[in-house]
């Protein structure tokens, strides 16, 4: 089965920074939107980060809004670069493909392909 692929992820300090990277060489930009969401122990999955590669157009959560960016690297590749990483950033990071126009930027429920995850964790 399609699905993207997730690498990065790891420990880091408060103020730290990580990349992470998502593959999905089977995409097709014109169709499909990428989003990087986010869940936490006892919460709900969230989105952080979404881009529509045909327009170039992005999303962010408040939350993460001059600290992440999300970003088309190559034709099959995306990154999410996190900066000021903080504590409250600590969850398992997915990436995850949905249906242009099938559902909101951030609504974890439209996005049809998911990865398996990558944990991101940011101590004090």
């Amino acid at each position: 089965q399609m699905r993207p692929v997730e690498s990065g992820g790891g420990s880091v300090q408060t103020g730290g920074s990580l990349k992470l990277s998502c593959s999905a060489s089977w995409i097709t930009w014109r169709t499909y939107c990428i989003g990087w969401l986010r869940q936490a122990p006892g919460r709900e999955r969230e989105g952080v980060a979404t881009i529509y590669p045909s327009s170039g157009h992005t999303f962010y959560a408040d939350s993460v809004k001059g600290r992440f960016t999300i970003s088309r690297d190559n034709s099959k590749t995306l990154s999410l670069q996190m900066n000021s990483l903080k504590p409250e950033d600590t969850a398992t990071y997915y990436c995850a493909a949905m249906r242009i126009y099938s559902g909101a930027w951030n609504d974890a429920g439209s996005f049809d392909l998911w990865g398996q995850g990558t944990q991101v964790t940011v101590s004090s």
